[in-house]
């Protein structure tokens, strides 16, 4: 007698394979899909313009804003630092000297003969001649050198990598250079002095410090050329 085959077990799961899509299929299928309308694509166009638009005005803003940072610091009249930006610059030498042990020195100017020229011709008068002495002490320093306009009629100069004794001729040299810019004013020479007073700049000071060294040393050489004119 011959033996049964073996039946296969009921209910038995069979697993059934996925075919795998094709990329060929899948672009066919892509290429069913239907397209955009001609509205859509304006709409779009519209819109892709409209964020290009708004992007240039975001970078133009930016750039205006950077600009006006930067001017913030800057004496409209005279295109020197204001008071503002001296303070600054005069922190950040003290910062230097103190970490690198260079020499620095400030010189505090004020002008000599400067009200009359407002009393007697005018504002307009006097902001000529101002702007006329900042180039003068732009033509004077280095470009690494500080100019400021810090008061009314009141400059200071930073320098930099320069002796007290250097500093001390500097000033005397700005001093000559403010009385050698004569100004015409309608029918008039308008001129001013100036009266330099030299502070050293040494690591251990501050800018208060600084500051109230060299007005005074102001004031004792106003007073000396007072002195000398009498």
């Amino acid at each position: 007698m011959k033996p049964k085959p073996a039946k296969s077990p009921k209910n038995t799961l069979v697993p059934r394979r996925v075919p795998l899509q094709q990329p060929n299929r899948d672009r066919a299928v892509a290429n069913e899909l239907p397209t955009a309308s001609p509205q859509r694509r304006v709409e779009t166009a519209h819109l892709a313009a409209e964020v290009a638009r708004l992007a240039a005005e975001l970078a133009a803003s930016r750039e205006r804003v950077t600009e006006l940072e930067a001017r913030i610091d800057v004496d409209p009249l005279t295109e020197t630092l204001n008071r503002r930006g001296f303070e600054r610059e005069l922190k950040r030498s003290l910062a230097y000297v103190k970490r690198y042990g260079v020499s620095a020195a400030l010189i505090y100017l004020d002008l000599d003969g400067f009200k009359p020229v407002n009393d007697r011709h005018s504002h307009a008068a006097g902001d000529v001649v101002l702007k006329a002495v900042a180039a003068a002490l732009m033509r004077q320093v280095r470009a690494s050198d500080t100019v400021a306009r810090i008061g009314g009629d009141e400059f200071a100069v930073l320098l930099w990598n320069t002796s007290e004794a250097n500093a001390t001729a500097k000033a005397a040299a700005l001093e000559a250079a403010v009385f050698a810019t004569p100004v015409r004013w309608g029918s008039s020479t308008l001129v001013v002095g100036a009266s330099a007073g030299v502070a050293p700049i040494g690591p251990l000071d501050t800018p208060t410090e600084v500051l109230a060294r060299a007005d005074a040393a102001m004031y004792a050489r106003k007073r000396e050329r007072s002195g000398d004119q009498a």
